[in-house]
């Protein structure tokens, strides 16, 4: 059988680079041959179909056309340079719906993963990036080498906005430096967003967290529809808050930039709920590493990345690579801090020092609201732990003298061994 695609073949061909945005997939094709779904990619994510059109002419084919300049059936590696005209600068929904839109839906593709992405200036160059970026963050905090320690209140539903902001003093007051909302606390009946911003912003002012110049940081999950999500916005505005929290994946990219591109200047929080329905599997979906480009580009100032250590997914060298992007130069647009979250204690400490660097935030849920003497002292215990990390101590030498830490160790680390 004839190949339909082949003309969408350019193998070993150069690519100027700055006028094409190049996406390596993962593919692997039964019942076809495999140039030939290779080629079929490149055509449906591009201008191609499944037939000739009288519309399209040779120039415009010429001009626009997707092109797969490598392609490797062994390891299943496909590179595709799609032109740069191709795309609406500063629209990631539209790039999104061009090459993550239909092809995953074609007959031929038995397992099909974007693994990477790579922009060109022009590209990157059209959206603004985040608004404060790591050094930003440090300002507002006033803290300058270390990892920041975060928590997320425990239970994560069910508490009162009162009962939720007094844990989220407690934890401030013993030296944690940013607390967030959980993904799935928006606004419900028990504990309201507006109600829970006014409780945190008048509590943190009248404790001197607010608008001193090293501040604590409590990121408020604006999370709903765009409308909605402006207001609360600006609400937090309006009561001098400091950070918007946004489930970015569930959100949407679109709504993501809207707010980054209202200039509020507060720190936007990204959380990636939902992320590893696609980002999971090696054979099929997205990486973390071309969601946590799409991120920057969107312009959140920090973005939940991995732990390595804890209860999540995600290995040493995935994780490594998607937060030295994060920190890393990428045509002048502001950095991210990387957050490593989900099932951490005090006992993971040492190796999120030793593993991550200093450019993170930590954020601890049970592991502060889980101590036997409740949670003030459970941040008492994450903080001894940064401080006997930093210090080159070992824990167990350094909790004889701090008792908080020492039963963070007995209830956790003697469990896991």
């Amino acid at each position: 059988m004839a190949n339909p695609y082949r003309s969408y073949l350019a193998i070993g061909e150069s690519i100027d680079k700055k006028n094409y945005i190049i996406v390596t997939f993962f593919l692997h094709s039964e019942g076809q041959p495999f140039d030939r779904t290779a080629g079929g990619v490149a055509a449906e994510s591009s201008v191609g179909t499944w037939t000739d059109v009288n519309l399209q002419g040779k120039t415009l084919w010429d001009k626009l056309h997707g092109k797969v300049f490598e392609a490797d059936e062994k390891t299943g590696s496909v590179k595709i340079a799609y032109p740069l005209e191709l795309f609406e600068p500063g629209n990631i929904p539209q790039l999104l719906s061009s090459i993550a839109g239909n092809i995953f839906g074609l007959l031929e593709i038995s397992a099909l993963r974007i693994l990477d992405i790579d922009f060109p200036e022009t590209f990157i160059k059209s959206f603004p990036g985040p608004f404060f970026g790591i050094a930003g963050i440090r300002k507002i905090t006033g803290i300058s080498n270390r990892p920041l320690i975060g928590s997320i209140i425990k239970p994560k539903l069910g508490l009162s906005h009162v009962e939720h902001m007094n844990a989220a003093l407690d934890v401030f007051e013993a030296g944690v430096d940013l607390v967030k909302d959980d993904e799935n606390l928006t606004s419900q009946s028990y504990n309201s967003f507006y109600n829970r911003v006014d409780e945190g912003t008048s509590q943190m002012k009248r404790s001197g967290f607010l608008g001193k110049g090293s501040e604590k940081i409590y990121a408020y999950n604006i999370t709903a529809s765009y409308d909605e999500m402006l207001k609360r916005a600006e609400y937090v505005v309006a009561k001098n808050g400091n950070c918007l929290m946004i489930d970015i994946l569930t959100s949407g990219f679109a709504a993501v930039c809207g707010i980054r591109n209202k200039n509020f200047g507060k720190i936007i929080h990204a959380h990636r709920a939902m992320h590893a329905a696609f980002t999971r599997s090696k054979q099929y979906g997205i990486s973390m590493l071309v969601i946590a480009k799409l991120a920057r580009l969107s312009g959140v100032d920090s973005l939940h990345t991995g732990t390595i250590v804890g209860k999540m997914e995600g290995g040493k060298e995935e994780v490594l690579a998607i937060d030295n992007f994060l920190r890393g130069e990428w045509y002048g647009l502001k950095t991210v801090l990387p957050t490593a979250s989900g099932g951490l204690h005090p006992g993971h400490v040492p190796d999120l020092v030793r593993l991550l660097g200093k450019d993170v935030l930590c954020n601890f849920g049970g592991g502060i609201h889980g101590h036997p003497d409740g949670s003030k002292a459970g941040a008492v215990a994450v903080v001894q732990a940064f401080d006997a990390a930093t210090k080159n101590i070992p824990l167990e030498e350094y909790a004889k003298n701090h008792p908080e830490l020492r039963k963070a160790l007995e209830k956790w680390v003697v469990k896991e061994e």
